[in-house]
């Protein structure tokens, strides 16, 4: 039964829908810092302007007094005028006091009737600017700015300013743009994200489309091949080239079941019509006993057959067992290539073994290498015609790693078939009509190889002959 958790949304969606959360959060965290910086910014620079505007109309005031005046003489216009100048909603309150703070005129008749005086202690405050108190319980703080009026260093009064801190740093205008610039933002970065993700998402769900296929058994995919991402250049071409190579090894696969089938129903067919003939009469006597002893050879090499290809598939499922001792490496080659030449009729071959020249140790499974050396020295032998030379030689290479090389002076192997000399069931046009066997000895000897911690490798194979590798880690290195 399927659940919430089962179900899939498509890479476009994932990426452009979490970026979207992403962004929009960043991008209120921003707003919110842009919102307090603005404020206190704003606020900072119409404290300064008030500021500046309560010094010059102190100065102004001061110019037109006389110095035996003790308060200020006001033009009454020159209020009004720094309403315009201020070009605020709500314009400060500003009032002119005397020397005792007693208020004798300000901006607004409003505010002469909500403030009669200013405390005298207030006034010479060391700071022009600070916060009003005042009993009001409103959230809002009233910022005060005081300027003295001041002729040849005789304070006759003061220009006093009252502003709420809401008003100072209210302007519409900024957060406008701010949200304006906030919605741009986040509209592009949505935008980039889509066209990125949609971008990278088709080239994948194209892929995801091909894989279907593939596993359909359809391997003519076709897919883009001009792609500026390196990711996805490399995916889309590994894609391919992974096709092209199950189209192939499954075309090779269909040919290897063909020639496996036949590998073992020749022998099948031969030890049918033999014993068939011996059971009619046909054949008595000698003759007869002579049938039954070619059915008995044949079945030999099918059973040899059979048991290389349940040996195999034993040892890929890691169900054939290895077991390490140490040898010495040149008494155990020696014995091995000693064993091999007794069974075989070498008249018009020669075999050369160079050993190493000081005595090394190796930690390995003595029947499994056995096996391996036995395999390409049987290789060796049927790749040569009437005569030839098989050479063993060992070498110990400063990695710590024993190397035998076993060359043979054949006809080599064809270029085009060297890349799959290693692939099970695989069997070279020449060999498939020369030797029985199913294509497993060397895939075989290779997985031997790499159980016992080593590898076996084609050297290089030419028309003078073939050299294959094996490679084993040493114990005393």
């Amino acid at each position: 039964m399927s659940t919430n958790r089962d179900k899939r949304i498509s890479l476009l969606k994932y990426w452009t829908t979490r970026y979207v959360a992403t962004l929009c959060v960043g991008l209120l965290v921003v707003a919110a810092i842009s919102v307090a910086w603005l404020q206190h910014t704003m606020l900072q620079n119409r404290l300064e302007i008030s500021e500046f505007i309560a010094e010059e109309l102190a100065n102004r005031i001061a110019g037109t007094q006389e110095p035996s005046l003790e308060s200020p003489s006001i033009d009454k216009n020159t209020l009004k005028k720094r309403n315009r100048f201020l070009e605020s909603e709500r314009p400060p309150a500003i009032y002119i006091t005397d020397v005792r703070g007693r208020v004798l005129s300000a901006n607004q008749p409003a505010a002469v009737e909500g403030k009669q005086s200013f405390s005298k202690s207030l006034l010479q405050e060391e700071h022009d600017v600070l916060i009003f108190p005042t009993d009001d319980a409103s959230d809002s703080r009233i910022w005060m700015i005081k300027k003295p009026i001041e002729v040849e260093d005789v304070i006759f009064g003061w220009v006093v300013m009252l502003q709420p801190e809401s008003e100072l740093t209210n302007s519409q205008e900024e957060y406008r743009l701010l949200a304006i610039l906030i919605v741009t933002l986040g509209l592009l970065g949505w935008a980039a994200i889509y066209i990125l993700s949609r971008r990278l998402s088709k080239p994948i769900s194209q892929v995801a489309e091909a894989a279907k296929q593939v596993q359909k058994g359809n391997y003519n995919i076709r897919l883009p091949d001009h792609m500026k991402e390196q990711e996805v250049y490399d995916l889309v071409h590994s894609f391919k080239e992974m096709a092209q190579k199950l189209q192939q090894l499954e075309a090779l696969r269909a040919e290897l079941l063909a020639g496996v089938t036949h590998e073992l129903k020749t022998p099948v067919t031969s030890i049918s019509g033999l014993l068939q003939a011996v059971k009619d009469g046909i054949v008595t006597g000698e003759e007869a006993k002579e049938f039954v002893d070619v059915s008995l050879k044949e079945t030999a090499k099918m059973q040899k057959m059979i048991n290389d290809l349940l040996e195999f598939n034993s040892f890929a499922a890691n169900a054939l067992p290895v077991s390490a001792e140490k040898h010495e490496v040149n008494e155990l080659i020696r014995d091995i290539v000693h064993q091999w030449k007794i069974g075989q009729e070498l008249e018009h071959l020669h075999v050369r073994l160079s050993l190493l020249e000081k005595e090394r140790v190796i930690y390995t499974d003595s029947i499994r290498l056995q096996q391996i050396m036995i395999n390409l020295l049987n290789n060796a032998h049927h790749a040569l015609d009437a005569e030839g030379t098989i050479a063993i030689e060992l070498s110990d290479q400063e990695n710590g790693r024993l190397e035998i090389a076993v060359k043979d002076s054949g006809t080599g192997i064809p270029q085009a078939e060297q890349e799959l000399v290693f692939e099970r069931f695989y069997r070279g046009d020449n060999k498939k009509f020369k030797v029985r066997g199913l294509g497993l000895g060397l895939p075989f000897s290779k997985l031997l190889a790499r159980a016992l911690g080593g590898d076996l490798i084609l050297k290089e194979s030419s028309p003078a002959g073939t050299t294959f590798v094996i490679q084993l880690p040493l114990a005393d290195s």
